[in-house]
């Protein structure tokens, strides 16, 4: 078995996760344009699911905020106030898929050139959970946190 699949099979800690993830985010500039492309990305995705289906999406939505409560309950609540959050601007944007799907595009072009700037390849080709850790380490670094406080 190699070390990823070792690692991908291990339970991490949010201090793991986030350390890992940080590893490609040292650049401010590449860390700014996440600050603001990964929380767009996350609300665009909750934008295209509910055009399509309200209940899966809130089941999907549901299932994320078990990943999160598993690594921290803090962790959980933020982002169980996000995911409101991005509810509410839904409903004040009533925007469509394809308006959401632009978003969504944009957001993740944003993203390639932070991590173009940075010179690292995106976490997420190493492990696709990352692609829920990005959210965690916006708010774990917007509260102002250095580690977890979980």
């Amino acid at each position: 078995m190699s070390r990823t699949q070792q690692k991908r099979l291990s339970k991490r800690t949010f201090e793991q996760w986030l350390s890992e993830y940080s590893v490609s985010h040292q650049n401010l500039v590449n860390k700014k344009i996440h600050w603001l492309c990964v929380p767009t990305i996350f609300v665009s995705l909750l934008g295209m699911g509910m055009s399509l289906s309200v209940w899966f999406t809130l089941v999907l939505s549901a299932l994320v905020l078990l990943f999160y409560m598993r690594l921290s309950t803090p962790l959980f609540l933020a982002m169980g106030m996000f995911i409101l959050i991005c509810l509410s601007v839904m409903a004040l944007l009533p925007w469509g898929f394809k308006v959401w799907a632009a978003v969504f595009v944009v957001a993740w072009i944003g993203q390639f050139i932070g991590h173009k700037i940075e010179g690292k390849k995106p976490s997420f080709f190493e492990d696709l959970q990352f692609l829920l850790i990005g959210p965690a380490w916006v708010a774990n670094s917007l509260m102002g946190r250095k580690k977890s406080q979980a």
